[in-house]
């Protein structure tokens, strides 16, 4: 199997969770916790992608709440905008090498416009182990 023929949409976990950006922040951070996740797509009411809530987004909770004693607030307040994503049928491999000139543990995935997935650095490594093993 060649590794150029291995897509994103191959990898990419499909069943997201999601965050509405009136959402207290408090309770995003309860769900990653709950699903073991590290981070998460915030979308609009029409489900377009807007940006993502990361653990490292997160920790500008408890910096906010250090200096301004208040804790939680909007997941707007926190979220990162401007988000990076991938296209669908991405090659594994192009997406390996975009890992590695970026910080980002994950990326949402797109298809004509509309987010259809997520992929991290591990589906990156399960997918290459499956080529490995032919």
């Amino acid at each position: 199997m060649s590794t150029k023929s291995v897509l994103v949409k191959d990898y990419m976990t499909r069943s997201l969770v999601t965050f509405k950006p009136d959402i207290d922040v408090l309770d995003a951070v309860s769900l990653l916790v709950k699903h073991r996740i590290a981070g998460a797509p915030v979308v609009d009411a029409e489900g377009n992608l807007i940006g993502m809530l990361s653990e490292l987004d997160c920790l500008k909770i408890a910096l906010h709440a250090g200096y301004h004693g208040d804790w939680g607030g909007p997941v707007s307040d926190y979220m990162t905008a401007g988000v990076k994503t991938v296209d669908a049928e991405m090659s594994i491999v192009d997406l390996a090498q975009v890992f590695l000139d970026t910080r980002f543990r994950r990326f949402p995935v797109m298809q004509r416009n509309r987010l259809v997935g997520q992929i991290s650095r591990r589906d990156v490594l399960r997918a290459l182990e499956v080529i490995a093993k032919g």
